[in-house]
């Protein structure tokens, strides 16, 4: 399937050089002087190379459609991460590196999308939203929130992101799982 360049988005596979890439960042940018195009950082999914490619805006890629079904992530056993079919109740191995950071927020008993390719598992992609709890923040400095500023923290599964000064530890928050930033305070 053809989509322009700035129809990408991360965890898009695609068809380039002759093999097959996962979007792992993208950035839009829109200079002074030309045209805008999209900066994209692509890991290859047999070897995992990974290149920085421009694509102008206009430009058409392959977007290569996979087979997807429902898988629920069990446990992590080392770098393994085991997943079950949610139709046929198949446990499915798979190393770390295949899921790349998103890794990091996979939860116990998690609803999963798995995409294969000519039957074999190419890439899983997780909710593009989790709650999670800030296990420990920096303490909010009295006048120091003149401008909009953003603080450390550290959530219980060990990643880092930046959250607003009034987030304190214990906190259940929403965050983006792909840009690895907070979006809200969870409900």
């Amino acid at each position: 399937m053809k989509i322009n360049a700035v129809e990408v988005r991360p965890g898009n596979i695609l068809e380039y050089q002759g093999g097959l890439w996962r979007a792992v960042k993208i950035q839009h940018t829109q200079p002074g002087k030309g045209g805008a195009y999209m900066q994209v950082e692509l890991k290859n999914l047999m070897d995992g190379r990974k290149t920085n490619e421009r694509f102008r805006s206009a430009e058409t890629l392959e977007k290569v459609r996979l087979d997807t079904r429902d898988y629920q992530f069990l446990f992590a056993e080392g770098d393994m991460l085991t997943f079950m079919d949610k139709e046929t109740y198949d446990q499915t191995t798979l190393n770390r590196d295949l899921l790349g950071d998103a890794a990091d927020f996979l939860q116990d008993g998690m609803d999963v999308v798995m995409e294969t390719w000519e039957e074999k598992p190419i890439s899983v992609q997780l909710p593009d939203q989790i709650q999670a709890v800030v296990a420990e923040t920096e303490a909010v400095v009295k006048g120091q929130t003149a401008s909009s500023s953003y603080k450390p923290a550290i959530l219980e599964n060990g990643v880092r992101v930046m959250v607003p000064p009034f987030i304190t530890a214990g906190t259940k928050i929403v965050v983006d799982t792909y840009e690895r930033e907070y979006v809200s305070r969870a409900d």
